[in-house]
């Protein structure tokens, strides 16, 4: 699989899994963590978080089997000032906006009322780290951290 493939596929399955159901979608397991999978030919992505506020998770890609892609993250909602369900609403809609070149979380920017979303990381999708943060009429309210890249023994 090429890189520009893994771009592509990591577009879709974001768009079609929290970015466009939230947690209505995901599965529960007994463990207390939730998971959101996404299927295309012999590609399966899965994203498995647990908690709320804060909460941390993993998504992963596996060709045919065997994990080719993975990313970890740590989030929480930092001021009150907010319900915290208005603030997953706006994010939300800020990873609906996936660019393709950098398929993480978000746009580096985006806007609507008084939220704004901004998501900075370094690198490409094969080795990445990077931050998103939302501020509500410009007071910080939420972060996450996430890093990630390919498993190059089983990426081809």
């Amino acid at each position: 699989m090429s890189t520009s493939q893994l771009n592509k596929f990591l577009v879709k399955a974001k768009i079609s899994t929290y970015a466009s159901s939230g947690e209505s979608e995901e599965k529960l397991f007994p463990d207390g963590s939730k998971e959101f999978e996404f299927r295309k030919k012999e590609l399966k992505y899965r994203d498995r978080y647990f908690g709320f506020n804060p909460f941390l998770g993993q998504e992963v890609v596996f060709q045919k089997g065997k994990i080719v892609w993975g990313m970890n993250y740590y989030s929480e909602i930092i001021s009150k000032i907010i319900p915290p369900k208005q603030v997953y609403q706006f994010l939300q809609r800020a990873l609906k906006k996936i660019p393709d070149g950098k398929p993480f979380r978000g746009p580096r920017r985006f806007k609507k009322d008084n939220f704004q979303y901004f998501n900075e990381v370094k690198g490409v999708v094969e080795k990445f780290e990077g931050e998103e943060k939302i501020f509500y009429k410009r007071k910080l309210i939420y972060r996450l951290i996430y890093h990630g890249g390919v498993v190059m023994e089983f990426f081809s």
